[in-house]
């Protein structure tokens, strides 16, 4: 099947700060509210997260639930881990407010009108007895097929399939979930030195990521083998998550695009009403949105 062109052909992309609004609603709200506040919504046709693993201590909850409070889209798709049933079954985990709030406001979406496709993960695997049902206005599929505004075709599917650790050794890979969440505590408090400093978040595992050998070959391989699969299914691209690593870009002809997670980077896939798709690491998003606000602002005053 002939791939359509795309602007990010070629490029890998970290994230793209460069959120929509209007730049009306700076100067017409109140100045008690803050810089995200007067520029919500970002409106987009379509967002794609993963990996919010919504009963680990170390999920950024509170990150996402300002994200998705910021945007609004037509269609929100969940592509796996949003809950961690293994490490709530492993640590009894107390499930806090801020956990609540964002499923509640996922599911105050689907009441609303907005498409809300939920495809489970290896994490919150539970769900996949429910697969072809409708939960509180939610679908629930084991894999989907996104149509872009410009008609290009993604897959869509969490990606632990093709995660040779999880598939073969499911041992192995609950070691690697416990060592990944003691490096998640850490990093944790490495942040909260960072804050009393002033300094802007940092993930500690990504850092760790970019420079292991062993690990930049294993996501190597698995953006070969979910390359394969969308070549296999004749679509122009695919959206997946699963191995924390938010990235947009095209092999052999096939656009994989993977939307990060709400651990480490707090990142999110987005597709604008042109079908241009981009990332967003929310931590950069608020930083572009306080100096858009506060340079309009000085422009009012002028």
């Amino acid at each position: 099947m002939p791939t359509k062109s795309n602007p990010e052909s070629g490029d890998r992309h970290e994230a793209v700060t460069k959120p929509t609004y209007d730049a009306a609603q700076v100067s017409n709200e109140g100045d008690d509210m803050t810089d995200v506040e007067m520029l919500r919504p970002l409106h987009y046709r379509s967002v794609f997260i993963s990996d919010t693993h919504l009963g680990f201590s170390g999920a950024q909850a509170e990150f996402l639930l300002d994200f998705l409070q910021s945007v609004e889209c037509e269609t929100l798709y969940l592509v796996g881990d949003i809950l961690d049933i293994w490490e709530m079954r492993r640590r009894r985990f107390n499930w806090p407010e801020s956990h609540n709030a964002v499923v509640q406001n996922i599911l105050e979406r689907a009441r609303r009108g907005t498409r809300v496709i939920y495809i489970p993960g290896n994490h919150d695997e539970i769900m996949r007895d429910y697969v072809g049902m409708s939960i509180e206005g939610i679908s629930i599929q084991r894999r989907a097929t996104h149509e872009c505004a410009d008609g290009r075709q993604l897959l869509v599917l969490h990606g632990d399939d093709f995660d040779t650790v999880v598939q073969y050794s499911h041992l192995v890979a609950l070691l690697g979930s416990r060592m990944y969440a003691l490096l998640i505590r850490t990093n944790h408090w490495v942040n909260r030195i960072r804050q009393v400093f002033n300094r802007p978040y940092w993930s500690l595992a990504a850092y760790l990521k970019q420079r292991t050998k062993n690990v930049m070959r294993y996501i190597a391989n698995y953006e070969e083998a979910l390359v394969h699969e969308a070549r296999e299914a004749g679509v122009d691209g695919l959206v997946c998550g699963h191995i924390h690593h938010a990235e947009i870009v095209e092999q052999r002809g096939v656009l994989y695009c993977n939307d990060g997670d709400w651990v480490e980077s707090c990142t999110a896939l987005v597709e604008s009403y042109n079908g241009h798709l981009s990332l967003l690491r929310w931590s950069d998003v608020r930083e572009t949105l306080s100096s858009s606000s506060s340079r309009t602002a000085k422009e009012s005053v002028a």
